[in-house]
């Protein structure tokens, strides 16, 4: 004779009750860069094959006749040469140190940090922090990762959002001093900027545009984490 599930969940010792959830929050934060503007300086080892490699070849290389060659004589009437003046890599925000500026560093990745309260900061003081906002009701956890960028620029017609899957995630504990507190699941989603060198920054006390080496100055705890998950 079959048993009925009730029976059966009571003879094997099934629990029928969830266990409570625990008290967790997910937070979408932002990894928002500025690509390099100029190419970085050649590594020296790499120069140095560079150049060995072009004298290498131009051992080997076919010879043609000079007048192919003379490049005055090849230029037709009325034209004219202009002469190519690279602009400086250093720029009068390098010299300042000015980091409230996207024209700094152009040779590097930037990135921006907001200085005001985050999730999971102790006792609500205002931290260096990226754009984040916490997943409330959002459609998914890109959206949330939108809008707390969204929050913070204005608008987002001047950004790229890289992806629809976050980049990494880290889970932060309460300390023992505040085992009320919530942990926090944080994912970091990368987005970058898109034709304009100027932004105007709200919703926090400061902020500023650092390199990656920057960065790890001000996270220190995180360094590890972070180094691994920036590139560069």
């Amino acid at each position: 004779m079959q048993r009925s599930l009730t029976s059966l969940t009571k003879a094997r010792g099934f629990c029928t009750k969830k266990p409570a959830a625990a008290a967790e929050k997910v937070v979408a934060s932002v990894l928002f860069e500025r690509l390099p503007v100029v190419i970085p300086k050649i590594d020296p080892v790499v120069y140095a094959f560079q150049e060995f490699s072009f004298r290498w070849r131009q051992q080997y290389r076919r010879r043609y006749p000079d007048e192919l060659l003379d490049k005055s004589n090849s230029r037709g009437k009325g034209e004219y040469q202009m002469d190519y003046v690279p602009a400086p890599r250093i720029t009068e925000a390098d010299k300042k140190n000015d980091k409230k500026s996207l024209q700094r560093a152009l040779d590097r990745r930037l990135y921006l940090l907001l200085y005001g309260k985050a999730c999971g900061a102790p006792s609500d003081k205002p931290v260096w922090h990226f754009p984040e906002k916490v997943y409330e009701t959002e459609e998914t956890l890109r959206k949330c990762a939108e809008t707390a960028l969204e929050s913070v620029i204005g608008d987002l017609s001047h950004t790229y959002f890289v992806g629809n899957a976050p980049m990494g995630h880290m889970v932060i504990q309460p300390t023992e001093s505040e085992s009320d507190s919530p942990s926090f699941k944080r994912f970091f989603f990368k987005s970058q900027v898109i034709a304009t060198n100027k932004f105007k920054i709200g919703k926090c006390e400061d902020f500023v545009w650092v390199t990656k080496d920057e960065i790890l100055e001000y996270f220190p705890e995180q360094a590890e984490f972070l180094n691994k998950m920036i590139i560069s």
